[in-house]
């Protein structure tokens, strides 16, 4: 079952508004609720009351909850009485081919019924990229030898919940009991059907509209049906030995977030009848168009590593699958293939996918960066319920834009978040040259979340009057409510100078701007003041003796964890061991310090940098997904090569593998841009640092070569590295410049630079 489950999730397609779990059509027979044939909408949820058995003050109250919808998918097919299951009868031959070229999922097989019926089936499915809130199926059918009626029953069915979770791993959802979705009304007309469904508590609506065409030369009659929840279009068919029946099935969702609940129903059925009329191949053409313009800029080759290159390519395919919603969503940890972590939004969008988007589809970049605005004031609300004043404080997990954690040391104690969003706005604009986004939108985001930084941290004493935090939590998880987080200090540090960078630079340039935003949040001279106070006093933990940098102020003072007697199925940690054992030792769930290092890249001397990697690498667990590919990417700058290696062979086949068991849960977004990051930064050596763009890229050993492309400002940059030499080649704008290490470059339109690798291996392992 469990492979089953996995090829749910590896096989899902989606758009970045609606999602569909690689379920068969036709379904399993006796399997309960052991599947997760799941349908999602990006922002569509419920809102749940978390259940604290003692509840604090400022405690958040209740998590949004990506539903489960209404499912479009199901086909049951029936010879004479006898229904098609794959787990019954004999498969006599099977496929499934994830085409990431056109975006298309086809599965063939041949069955033979228990009385001896053989049939061919090619199912096809696609989530279109052209019309966001449409799903299309193309269900072919052969009879091999029998003749008999054959029954397709097209269903959509209103009775959904999201799934029960039988493990114990706080990292999946679980059933919402009596909230979730109920169905209000069920419209059918002809082989048409709409039904409309209606939230319990969060107060949204949604319609979803299928409608059918059947091609045969036989004869065929067709009946409709409705249930309480249901409604189903039956085709029967005189079928005889070699005739060939194709069902095309079209499926659309609309919601309440983006319409009026009154127009639901006509926009649902609207684009169902427009689909039919285009038909399944037209929409595969169109799909297949669409792909190829983001291959032609997103494609990574390798040479000599099938296994990388196989791997690589399914993450990009995912990141453009994950693309695509609207100004008011985000990305969730797992996409839109699974119920995982609820279906939040966590800085997992900012620090480690927005690097992809930002390079190679810029606009879904700034999209993403809108929804952080868009939920602008609920993070102000936080600030002030956790008793700040002014500013703003983003949600570790939401969707809608309250907190949506139950257990605070691991997510509202992660203040750190405000430095993701703002770090990510600044690479936005660096890599683009956007500045309008910050007039616009981005320099509010980061001016009141600076202004938490300087009211969360105090001037202690004890450490010579420096500016300190306590009680935080860094991205580790595997230590919570620390005082003094290197990583946390460290971006806040960072932040502060931003925001008093980015004050100047409007006051400056844009003084009209700046002076209607001051005016609007109340912005005063002596804040920007008190930030840059802030930062140039602020504490960074180091020690002196060890010569690197603690994670916290107490972190060195613990045993380091056991790692010899620790049994292999005992990982990850979090599944075996209460947070306050994990707490209590030197042990690493995730990088920290070494993450801070990556982002704030010029600020450490490579041999401080090797210090800390050697210290910290060995106690980390890398029991997040969010580990391998930046440890790969440090050890790449660092010159550990068969590190960096390692680690990105594991990120970029993480889930195509299900390397760490629990792919079935839903895929690893974060995980699946860092194999880009460990590419692209790693072994490409590129930085945008000061908006200044430079590489110093080397070749992997086990290699022959490697081509990734980026845009930069408009231009699009094509670098291809060999054995000895790198190729830069402007492929697309009127002028691009940047460094080959120290070497400044300019190219012109259609110019190429050939320059020599200079990286060699260090040989300090």
């Amino acid at each position: 079952m469990q492979n089953y489950l996995l090829g749910e999730a590896v096989f899902s397609l989606s758009n970045g508004y609606l999602g569909i779990r690689g379920s068969f059509e036709e379904g399993l027979s006796g399997i309960g609720n052991k599947t997760i044939p799941g349908t999602y909408l990006n922002g569509f949820y419920e809102s749940v009351p978390i259940p604290h058995a003692e509840r604090g003050f400022a405690y958040a109250l209740n998590s949004d909850t990506m539903l489960n919808v209404t499912d479009g998918k199901q086909i049951n097919l029936f010879l004479g009485e006898e229904r098609v299951c794959l787990n019954e009868g004999k498969v006599l031959d099977y496929s499934r081919q994830l085409n990431l070229k056109e975006g298309v999922l086809t599965r063939t097989f041949t069955w033979r019924s228990p009385h001896g019926r053989d049939i061919k089936v090619t199912a096809k499915r696609l989530v279109s990229l052209i019309f966001k809130n449409l799903f299309a199926i193309q269900y072919q059918l052969e009879p091999v030898n029998f003749n008999d009626t054959i029954s397709l029953h097209s269903v959509i069915n209103g009775a959904v919940d999201n799934h029960v979770h039988e493990e114990e791993d706080p990292r999946f959802s679980a059933s919402l009991g009596s909230l979730g979705l109920s169905v209000q009304e069920i419209l059918s007309l002809d082989t048409m059907a709409t039904i409309i469904s209606k939230t319990s508590r969060s107060g949204q609506t949604m319609a979803a509209s299928m409608e059918n065409r059947l091609f045969c030369d036989g004869t065929y009659s067709l009946d409709t049906e409705k249930t309480s929840h249901t409604a189903s279009i039956t085709y029967r068919v005189d079928a005889v030995p070699g005739l060939t029946i194709c069902l095309e099935k079209y499926i659309a969702y609309y919601t309440s977030r983006d319409y009026s609940e009154t127009k639901l129903s006509s926009l649902s059925s609207d684009l169902v009848s427009r689909a039919k009329v285009i038909g399944f191949e037209a929409l595969l053409k169109k799909q297949t168009r669409k792909l190829k313009h983001f291959w032609q800029i997103a494609a990574i080759d390798i040479e000599g590593d099938p296994d990388a290159k196989s791997g690589v390519s399914f993450n990009l395919f995912h990141l453009r699958q994950a693309a695509g919603g609207n100004k008011n969503t985000g990305i969730a940890a797992k996409g839109l293939t699974s119920e995982g972590y609820d279906g939040h939004y966590f800085w997992d969008t900012e620090i480690f996918m927005m690097p992809f988007y930002t390079a190679i589809l810029p606009t879904e970049a700034r999209k993403l960066l809108q929804y952080r605005f868009s939920t602008l004031d609920q993070a102000r609300t936080r600030a002030f319920e956790l008793s700040h004043p002014k500013g703003a404080l983003y949600p570790w997990r939401t969707i809608g834009g309250e907190e949506g954690s139950s257990y605070y040391p691991a997510s509202t104690a992660q203040y750190h978040i405000n430095a993701a969003i703002a770090y990510a706005i600044c690479k936005y604009t660096e890599m683009t040259g956007d500045y309008s986004f910050t007039l616009d939108y981005g320099a509010e985001i980061i001016f009141e979340t600076a202004r938490l930084w300087e009211d969360l941290g105090a001037y202690i004493s004890r450490k010579g009057d420096l500016f300190c935090y306590n009680e935080v939590t860094g991205p580790d998880e595997y230590t919570a409510l620390v005082n003094n987080s290197c990583y946390t200090n460290l971006m806040a540090r960072w932040h502060l100078n931003y925001a008093c960078e980015t004050a100047r630079t409007m006051q400056d340039n844009h003084p009209d701007a700046y002076d209607r935003l001051a005016g609007k949040i109340g912005l005063e001279d002596y804040e920007i003041a008190a930030w840059q106070e802030a930062a140039d006093k602020m504490y960074i933990p180091y020690d002196d003796i060890l010569k690197i940098h603690p994670q916290d102020d107490g972190f060195l003072d613990k045993k380091i964890w056991d790692f010899a007697k620790t049994p292999y199925y005992n990982y990850p940690l979090l599944l075996h061991y209460h947070p306050l054992v994990i707490y209590r030792y030197q042990v690493c769930k995730q990088p920290d310090v070494i993450l801070a290092q990556l982002l704030l890249d010029d600020l450490f001397p490579l041999e401080q940098k090797r210090r800390d990697y050697q210290y910290y690498e060995p106690i980390t667990t890398h029991d997040s997904s969010l580990s391998p590919a930046i440890f790969s990417t440090a050890a790449s700058e660092l010159g550990f090569y068969e590190d960096a290696y390692k680690f990105f062979l594991l990120a970029a086949r993480l889930d195509i593998d299900n390397r760490y068991k629990n792919t079935h849960h839903g895929i690893h977004l974060a995980n699946m841009a860092g194999s880009w990051l460990a590419m692209v930064y790693g072994f490409g050596g590129m930085r945008t640092t000061g908006g200044n763009l430079r590489f110093n890229p080397y070749l992997p050993q086990k290699w022959q070569g490697y081509r990734f492309r980026i845009i930069f400002r408009g231009a699009l940059l094509e670098i291809k590295v060999s054995a000895k030499t790198v190729i830069y080649n402007l492929l697309r704008g009127d002028t691009i410049n940047f460094k080959h290490v120290e070497e400044n470059l300019s190219l012109n339109k259609g110019e190429y630079a050939i320059r020599d690798l200079h990286k060699e291996p260090l040989n300090i392992f």
